[in-house]
């Protein structure tokens, strides 16, 4: 036999058009001329369509709308936007006070002079003590200056006298006062519409009584795990199950936002089933679903979100993990349909849900917002077709952000997904990346420094550079 029978047959040119055709990523203008065409994807153009992540988030930014105002208890407004303007309610400082311990004058004094102490006066005192002139009232921090003073003269600067007090040296008429009203006065705006209460917000939200503020509403998310295999955690799997992490992942990562998102539970790849569960998760503003929507023969979600009167957005992005990943609306809500595998999950959860949530809440988020630049310390493997996002631990260097990416096995890699506080975007076709060159991180969380009891640190340490 020779050689070239065991090859096989060279593609002719139309075979090789229609095989480049099922790897192309459509654009918005392509892919919507097919959808006029055709309510299934037409034969040869492959299954399914990949649009770019840019434009999955422009289809979906119409539908991201900030939600209605209400009002809430001051203390637990963290982190929600404000909707009307909040103004000063009363006068800041309220009146005259010291701004330093020690000892209120009526007028000027020379080093080595003496005073008669005439009384003291303390923060939460009233206003109105009188000075007698020529003497000395003694004062601290806070406390209302009492009439007929002008000045406070530290008690550093004194003998510290309670019947008596020698100066060591005088200071400047209205010295160390801090005059009422000079930072706000009643009726001026404090806090406009739009601003984001943070605790400092609420620290001066509270220094004005405000017991309750308006607020946007925080969106309802309800979360969904699908899947005949899916177990709790508590249970030990027998063969062929696995305990289900998306849960837990998504009510962490709901309360990273301040949100707390209602677990619907497991349900097993059974449409009856699925549809109850799915129809009771269409109450919430949001539901997040995990599994069931690919092409397999249990893989029953986008049609129940169809019977169900859910319209897509879309159903594949050109991103690796998360490429089967359904998103749909809905006259109450909008339906996340996130991958089964774990990676999958979390990086459409990050590149997605999270700024669509955050913008449901009046926060200004979208794709890849508020991504930094870091520092490779570790090589960076390349992407081909598609915009591949791994996970990586960062780490701040004399003002440099370190980045060590975790090169996962697959999309079912939980190990290096579950540990990394940034993920790191490799772009389609880009080669790979050696230490010391640039790249692209999207913050997780805050990159707090973690120490055991014996202040070794827990994180993966950091080569010197």
């Amino acid at each position: 036999m020779l050689v070239s029978e065991t090859l096989p047959a060279p593609r002719s040119p139309r075979r090789k058009e229609r095989a480049a055709k099922r790897k192309r990523v459509y654009t918005a203008a392509e892919r919507g001329r097919c959808e006029l065409r055709h309510r299934t994807v037409p034969e040869g153009l492959g299954e399914p369509y990949l649009i770019e992540p840019q434009e999955a988030w422009a289809r979906l930014v119409s539908h991201v709308a900030p939600l209605a105002p209400e009002r809430v208890e001051r203390r637990v407004a963290v982190g929600r936007v404000l909707t009307e303007p909040l103004t000063a309610t009363v006068d800041v400082p309220a009146q005259d006070v010291s701004a330093m311990d020690g000892y209120a004058l009526d007028g000027a004094v020379e080093a080595g002079e003496r005073r008669v102490v005439a009384g003291t006066v303390a923060a939460g005192d009233p206003p109105g003590f009188e000075l007698p002139a020529g003497q000395a009232a003694r004062i601290m921090t806070g406390a209302p200056v009492p009439r007929g003073a002008d000045r406070v003269v530290p008690v550093e600067q004194t003998g510290g006298g309670e019947e008596r007090v020698l100066f060591r040296s005088g200071v400047a008429a209205g010295a160390h006062i801090r005059r009422g009203g000079e930072i706000l006065r009643v009726g001026r705006e404090i806090l406009s519409p739009g601003a984001l209460l943070t605790p400092g917000a609420l620290g001066l939200v509270a220094t004005h009584g405000y017991v309750e503020v308006p607020v946007l509403r925080s969106p309802r998310v309800a979360t969904l795990a699908t899947g005949d295999e899916i177990v709790p955690p508590e249970i030990d799997p027998r063969p062929g199950q696995l305990r289900d992490s998306h849960t837990d992942f998504l009510l962490g990562a709901g309360r990273g936002l301040g949100l707390e998102f209602d677990s619907l539970g497991i349900v097993p790849d059974r449409p009856h089933e699925l549809e109850e569960k799915i129809r009771r998760g269409l109450e919430a503003d949001v539901l997040l679903l995990t599994g069931g929507v690919s092409k397999g023969e249990y893989d029953f979600v986008k049609q129940i979100l169809d019977r169900l009167g859910c319209r897509e957005l879309f159903d594949a992005v050109a991103i690796q993990p998360g490429k089967p990943f359904v998103v749909a609306r809905h006259p109450r809500g909008l339906v996340f349909g996130l991958p089964g595998n774990p990676a999958s999950v979390m990086v459409c959860f990050w590149l997605f849900v999270r700024p669509a949530l955050r913008s449901l809440m009046g926060l200004a988020d979208g794709y890849w917002h508020g991504a930094l630049a870091g520092e490779l310390v570790a090589p960076l493997p390349g992407a081909k077709g598609r915009a591949r996002f791994l996970s990586a631990d960062v780490a701040f260097r004399d003002g440099r952000i370190l980045v060590r990416p975790f090169p996962p096995v697959g999309s079912h890699d939980l190990v290096a997904y579950g540990r990394g506080t940034a993920l790191v975007r490799v772009p389609a076709h880009a080669e790979p990346a050696q230490p010391g060159e640039t790249c692209e991180i999207l913050p997780l969380v805050d990159w707090p420094t973690a120490t055991s009891s014996s202040g070794a640190t827990l994180s993966r340490s950091l080569p010197a550079p």
